[in-house]
């Protein structure tokens, strides 16, 4: 298992950027697919963003729209996430995930963090 950290979060005005990180506990980090989830309040934990074990492959979800850019640092153990023009839709606690397949789909990520909270304000 792998202990994961997040940290950045806050509150920010709309059209604000906040950058989220995700401390990794395991020497092993570059083993794992990492991800980005949200979930708001009374909504369905989503997909936001992931990143292959070498950092070669993201993928995002449509609603990031080029503001999120998701990083790692494999010398590190830090997975990263660039959150820029956030909008108030965008509040949510923010999840950082490790997994051993390449997925948008929470189930397929086994371990997580406690989530870091930002809040957009309009």
């Amino acid at each position: 298992q792998v202990q994961l950290v997040e940290s950045g979060g806050g509150l920010v005005q709309a059209g604000g950027s906040l950058r989220l990180s995700c401390a990794a506990s395991e020497h092993t980090f570059s083993s794992y697919h990492m991800a980005w989830f949200r979930q708001a309040p009374g909504k369905e934990r989503e997909f936001v963003a992931s990143i292959s074990r070498s950092g070669g492959v993201t993928y995002s979800a449509d609603f990031v729209k080029g503001r999120f850019t998701i990083s790692r640092d494999n010398a590190k153990n830090m997975v990263y996430l660039q959150l820029n023009s956030l909008k108030p839709e965008d509040t949510a606690l923010y999840y950082c995930a490790a997994g051993l397949r390449y997925s948008a789909y929470p189930g397929m990520y086994d371990n997580w963090g406690q989530g870091t909270q930002v809040s957009v304000s309009s």
